[in-house]
């Protein structure tokens, strides 16, 4: 029998991309999502895993679900028998987390907590948790391995990162039959080689690459890039970007270490190379073929001049390592956009 994996949060970006190398590795995914960041398709269905479906040429098993209704939970277990959770559900706009922190400890922390809990109660005892590299807080040095400290965040969307990781290590360690791989992401972007999937970001997008995109399809005029003063080459702050492809395939990785009984296992999930925002910016004019215009403006308050990973660990235990450049990531981004110049919205219903 195939074995079937929950995924909270499998209609989001990430999520939806780690659907779809699930049911390639011979899981069975089961999705769940509340539709705060997804649009819906036909069939009741989110639009991404509707594609997802078409990719891969089977349905994919999903309910209409948030992580913060404990009675929803206890059903939806007590219906299925998973062997493993991957954990995406969760807010995840580092300003919007500044104005409204309570809502996102309610949904993040709580929801989490519910879901611990009903997996306790059913015996389900193994997670893949999606933290971020938000968790270290301002490098004290670099690249970030997973011995850097963490909890300095800066918002309270990291926080909620690291209170989980800790509430999960935590767990572990009081409960010897848990296992847990919790993965550092750096800057997911990129898409689906087939274009038919990839992010799309509700509003105006908070990262880098779905805005540049969007500047050169035409849906927005220009990018502003925050600060040219920074301690970097070329004064632009600099990140590890990661294909979004290579970061699922690193969660198949992480389902199978689950089977060693690992115990609380970390990992950065980065390629090591840091670009600047200014670098991007020219890999992006190079894919699409079009300028892309932008004005520097301050600094964002809260932002780092540098952060990129030390991926050595995973490679080393997860046998995992991004295969995907800088070239490929554009790539793909771009033939996404240039499909979906709207995103998923024009095959959407309205809800």
């Amino acid at each position: 029998m195939a074995e079937k994996i929950l995924v909270t949060g499998g209609a989001g970006y990430i999520g939806s991309h780690c659907v779809l190398e699930l049911v390639e590795a011979g899981y069975v995914p089961v999705v769940i999502d509340n539709f705060h960041n997804a649009i819906q398709g036909a069939d009741a269905l989110p639009e991404s895993l509707r594609r997802v479906q078409q990719i891969v040429r089977q349905p994919i098993l999903f309910q209409e679900l948030d992580i913060t209704d404990e009675a929803a939970l206890q059903e939806l277990f007590s219906k299925h028998h998973f062997s493993a959770v991957m954990h995406f559900a969760g807010l995840k706009a580092v300003g919007e987390s500044v104005q409204k922190p309570l809502e996102y400890y309610r949904v993040n922390l709580t929801g989490t907590i519910r879901l611990l809990e009903t997996m306790k109660t059913h015996g389900v005892r193994n997670i893949v948790f999606s933290s971020s590299a938000t968790v270290y807080g301002d490098p004290k040095y670099l690249p970030l391995d997973e011995n850097h400290p963490v909890g300095g965040c800066t918002n309270p969307y990291g926080k909620s990162k690291y209170f989980i990781e800790e509430m999960i290590r935590d767990l572990c360690k009081a409960e010897r039959d848990w296992n847990a791989v919790l993965l550092r992401y750096f800057n997911p972007i990129g898409a689906h080689e087939s274009g038919m999937i990839g992010e799309d970001p509700q509003g105006i997008p908070n990262n880098l690459m779905p805005y540049v995109a969007q500047v050169a399809v035409g849906r927005r005029e220009f990018l502003n890039v925050f600060g040219n003063d920074y301690t970097t080459d070329d004064g632009t702050g600099v990140r590890d970007y990661i294909h979004v492809v290579d970061l699922a395939k690193g969660h198949i990785a992480a389902l199978k270490k689950l089977k060693e009984n690992c115990g609380c296992k970390i990992y950065n999930l980065g390629t090591g190379t840091g670009y600047s925002v200014l670098q991007m910016v020219r890999a992006m004019e190079k894919a699409s073929g079009r300028e892309i215009k932008y004005k520097i403006t301050g600094r964002r308050e809260g932002d780092v001049a540098s952060c990129y990973a030390n991926p050595a660990l995973a490679e080393r235990e997860l046998s995992w390592k991004a295969a995907f450049g800088l070239d490929k990531m554009c790539e793909d981004l771009w033939r996404w956009q240039l499909q979906n110049p709207t995103g998923f919205s024009k095959n959407a219903v309205a809800r």
